[in-house]
């Protein structure tokens, strides 16, 4: 039973090095890599088969956690390992919160990445040891991270606070407009000003990220 993977990492040099590191392992089918998060979302639109992601932190566009959340939302299936060079608090805490199923630093060797993905596949969590420290730390003496600096950065008014509202129950622009006492156009000026508010491009990442900041 082959296993179906795919690799989004901004850096292409890093992307060969795992996927030389699977070469030895002839269950591993490589099918994709994607350079970002958005890439990674178009690509899994023509095809999301896959049983794991091997995942960066650190990437333009849409990071890995953010993605994470998009992912686990859109395609629950799919497990999902934060490949990374960084082992910092923030970073694990809020991977771990986005939903991500593991953890590993990208100098693994072959045989620990292998041995990763297979655990995660069969409902075990990959984290290497310092990792795996970090996280009960973290557990027993939960830092803050709740983003108190996002929250200060957002300021939404009440009229944006209220479209993001009704747009959060899937309704359209025109029904947001007659529900509000507004013209369409109105309400689409005041999505735009939340997709720059909250620095996001649609309708999902705009709702994910004022549920997370208590704005909605």
């Amino acid at each position: 039973m082959n296993i179906k993977i795919a690799i989004v990492d901004d850096n292409s040099f890093l992307i060969s090095t795992v996927k030389e590191k699977l070469s030895f392992f002839e269950d591993i089918d490589f099918k994709f890599s994607a350079m970002n998060g958005s890439d990674l979302l178009t690509k899994l639109e023509e095809n999301h088969n896959l049983d794991l992601l091997l995942m960066d932190i650190e990437m333009p566009v849409l990071n890995g956690i953010e993605t994470v959340e998009i992912v686990k939302q859109k395609y629950p299936q799919i497990k999902i390992i934060m490949l990374t060079v960084f082992d910092n608090d923030e970073n694990i805490f809020k991977a771990i919160k986005a939903g991500a199923d593991g953890y590993l630093l990208k100098d693994v060797n072959p045989k620990v990445l292998y041995e990763g993905i297979k655990e995660t596949l069969n409902g075990g969590a990959a984290m290497n040891p310092s990792i795996a420290l970090k996280t009960l730390r973290l557990l027993r003496n939960p830092i803050e991270f709740e983003n108190e600096r996002d929250q200060e950065d957002i300021k939404l008014s009440q009229r944006e606070v209220e479209v993001l509202e009704q747009l959060s129950k899937g309704l359209s622009y025109s029904v947001i407009a007659n529900n509000l006492f507004l013209s369409s156009g109105t309400v689409r000026k005041h999505i735009e000003n939340i997709y720059k508010k909250l620095q996001v491009h649609n309708k999902l990442q705009a709702v994910q990220k004022a549920k997370k900041n208590n704005i909605i």
